[in-house]
């Protein structure tokens, strides 16, 4: 099986070492998961409720500790990781409202009557990402056990404390400890066979384009339902009839956090030509302000990217002849640190076409409406995006126009739980959050009722 050795980014120490699983744990995993599923959708729905409630409670009451585990295994800030312990929470308490609420339908039918039921699928393979660990992995398993699926979740290696944790917390809550089962282990071993395990109904998938295909590729085998989000290359589209001030203070924000890795990055601003060299004056004093640092101050707005490997890779992105416009600031020493980067490339240029996943943006000029349009979409993604005018016509002109699953209106919200989150083209394939969500871990059956028509 062998072990992983977690390292906190910012210092490059170790936190611990994990033990990774392997295929045949997978495969005793299963068995245990179908029979505690089969004991968890035999449950009133009034009593899975309950459960989704409690567990929701014992996140509520370790929100400090997840949120040190994610500071420490992650480099979040310690105002981003509270915010995320207390968004799985919510996550949790908004679907433990659907058990009592998954309602087929009554259609009307000549001869009979006719009804709908939504099945659970059985058994669910969450595999979770390393940007947002455990809040991704929320998004998965909440609404499939709310639909009553059992869960197995696949931590990315470099990131498993929090969700290892959250597997604690749903046992300590009163769940079966084999209704959700956390699997930390190599993709290519646990990943895969997930994918593989003909008892395995369904894959949620977070996590890169390029493997996105790959899992799409082995759920087909076996005709088995996926829900994808992947990679994205978003824009953050400014028009001069904007407020262009806050613009400028808030596009930071919609690329640098997290490090810029975030699938929603704004990672390309389009400023209208008119006004791009005043943009650019006003986002320059916003970028060198971000305060970049120890994640465990409530002062530092980014944190480290996630390894040595990782910071190589973006680096690559911005070499010694790069079009760098200017650079805010980032530690030096211990830690894998990279300061947000603004760059001025062609419209050619890769890191205008590439997703970077780091804390480097490209700022372009475009010429007007149609030309904003053409360039937003000019990319295989098409995951999420900001849209700056005061304007209410050309919001909803562009809005309508540009390929992508969330977009924002003078401002970069991209998730809320309470409503649908997902990516057009290559971004990925179905939708996650929102009140719809539990039917994603459903079947639907239809049953029609002969009735004889003498009395």
């Amino acid at each position: 099986m062998g072990t992983v050795q977690v390292i906190n980014p910012a210092t490059e120490e170790l936190l611990r070492s994990v033990e990774q699983v392997d295929a045949a744990a997978v495969d005793d995993a299963v068995p245990r998961a179908r029979a505690a599923q089969r004991r968890w959708a035999r449950l009133a729905p009034a009593r899975r409720a309950a459960a989704l409630r409690a567990f929701a409670a014992a996140v509520e009451a370790h929100i400090d500790e997840l949120a040190a585990l994610e500071v420490a295994n992650c480099g979040h800030p310690i105002a981003s990781a509270e915010w995320e312990a207390g968004h799985v929470r919510d996550v949790l308490t908004f679907y433990a409202a659907s058990p009592e609420r998954l309602s087929g339908k009554q259609i009307p039918v000549a001869g009979g009557l006719d009804v709908t039921f939504h099945e659970p699928i059985g058994v669910v393979g969450v595999i979770a990402p390393w940007n947002f660990p455990m809040v991704i992995a929320s998004w998965g398993i909440a609404p499939a056990l709310a639909a009553g699926n059992a869960v197995l979740v696949k931590p990315a290696e470099p990131t498993p404390l929090t969700t290892i944790r959250l597997g604690e917390l749903a046992a300590q809550a009163g769940l079966d400890e084999d209704l959700l089962q956390v699997l930390p282990g190599r993709g290519s071993v646990v990943g895969e066979r997930l994918v593989s395990h003909p008892d395995v109904g369904k894959i949620v998938f977070t996590g890169s384009t390029q493997v996105g295909k790959r899992v799409m590729a082995g759920a087909a085998a076996q005709v088995k339902r996926v829900t994808l989000e992947l990679g994205g290359k978003s824009a953050n589209i400014i028009f001069e009839d904007c407020d262009l001030e806050r613009a400028a203070a808030t596009a930071p924000a919609g690329v640098f956090d997290n490090a810029g890795q975030d699938c929603c990055a704004r990672s390309r601003i389009l400023v209208q030509r008119s006004v791009y060299h005043r943009f650019m004056e006003l986002l320059e004093p916003a970028v060198r302000g971000v305060v970049v640092g120890d994640p465990r101050s409530r002062d530092t707005e980014m944190g480290p990217l996630i390894s040595a490997a990782h910071r190589d890779k973006v680096a690559s992105y911005v070499p010694d002849d790069a079009p760098v416009a200017f650079r805010g600031t980032a530690p030096s020493g211990r830690g894998f640190w990279f300061p947000p980067t603004v760059l001025t490339p062609k419209r050619t240029d890769r890191t205008v076409t590439e997703e970077i996943f780091g804390p480097v943006v490209t700022v372009l000029p475009f010429d007007d409406e149609a030309d904003a349009i053409a360039l937003a979409n000019d990319t295989p993604y098409g995951l999420s995006g900001s849209i700056w005018t005061d304007d209410l016509s050309r919001a909803l002109r562009v809005s309508r126009a540009v390929e992508s699953g969330n977009l924002s209106v003078n401002s970069h919200s991209s998730v809320r739980y309470h409503t649908p989150f997902g990516g057009f083209k290559q971004s990925g394939l179905g939708r996650e959050l929102g009140p719809g969500a539990p039917l994603q871990f459903t079947e639907t059956k239809n049953v029609f009722i002969a009735i004889s028509e003498e009395g």
